[in-house]
């Protein structure tokens, strides 16, 4: 058997398409502006990668880029100006923050009805309570990943490994309000294979290269790799490539969640400016 393939590119230019004929519609143009600290060629090239997004759509981006000596207090004052600012609809400080900076103060300074990462206290309180609220974009793709390709999610067990702010905890908190069983798995949980092997959907975010193999899912499961690891000859995810001659769907990596992830930032900056500039 080999795996489907729940291909991030072609999902992402169809939620591309939905939002620019949503964006034609609007009598605004959503702005979105990114906060980058240093020169960090990661950073530099998912800001990119978002900027491109922005720009296809319709959504209007900027890039305050800040050197990587720039004080706690500068950055906190980027943010704070551009909360004040009513053009802008959408905050995202690239993270990380170079060392010494402490990145939480930062976020929990952003409006949240700005915060397009879902970072927030206030919005992970909404995402938990089941109000509305701007959730992660990882965690969003993922679900618009299973969705197109028509994978089940109702009724489901979903194993989740990984428990970050970013992807593990907001992905339970969605794949809960959509009646799916979800257990979180982590490096402390006991004899991991015999959890995952129970997961009709398997998220592997613990951000350690191929620590899902092929005998750890149950023939037929829907893989979805978040994990990328930089090694030598290359990158790496959290999923075994073995694990496509088991799964019945699996993200490629690259080409997966990742491009998932930049297009559901986007998707989030025109949801936040429809529900913002209707309150004004």
């Amino acid at each position: 058997m080999t795996a489907i393939r729940l291909d991030g590119k072609v999902v992402s230019a169809a939620v591309a398409e939905r939002l620019r004929e949503r964006v034609a519609t609007l009598p605004f143009a959503p702005k979105l502006v990114f906060v980058r600290v240093g020169e960090d060629p990661a950073s530099a090239y998912y800001v990119r990668s978002k900027e491109r997004m922005a720009k296809r759509v319709g959504v209007v981006s900027e890039t305050h880029v800040l050197p990587d000596t720039a004080s706690q207090a500068e950055v906190e004052a980027v943010v704070r100006g551009l909360n004040d600012d009513d053009e802008v609809d959408g905050i995202l400080v690239q993270l990380p923050l170079p060392e010494g900076l402490d990145p939480q103060p930062v976020l929990d300074l952003i409006d949240p009805d700005k915060d397009v990462d879902g970072l927030h206290p206030v919005n992970v309180g909404r995402l938990w309570t089941g109000r509305p609220a701007l959730a992660p974009a990882t965690p969003r793709g993922l679900l618009a990943l299973l969705d197109h390709y028509g994978v089940e999610i109702e009724g489901r067990h979903v194993v989740i490994v990984g428990r970050s702010n970013l992807v593990g905890r907001p992905a339970a908190a969605l794949f809960q309000h959509r009646n799916a069983t979800v257990t979180m798995a982590h490096s402390r949980t006991r004899d991991l294979a015999a959890v995952t092997r129970q997961g009709d959907i398997v998220v592997a975010a613990a951000g350690r290269a191929r620590v899902i193999t092929a005998d750890m899912v149950a023939p037929g499961a829907a893989v979805l790799d978040v994990g990328m690891t930089r090694e030598a000859d290359g990158i790496a995810g959290d999923v075994d490539p073995a694990v496509g001659e088991v799964a019945g769907y699996l993200t490629p990596m690259p080409g997966g969640t990742g491009l998932m992830t930049v297009a559901m930032v986007i998707d989030t900056t025109v949801e936040a400016a429809v529900r913002r500039r209707a309150r004004r």
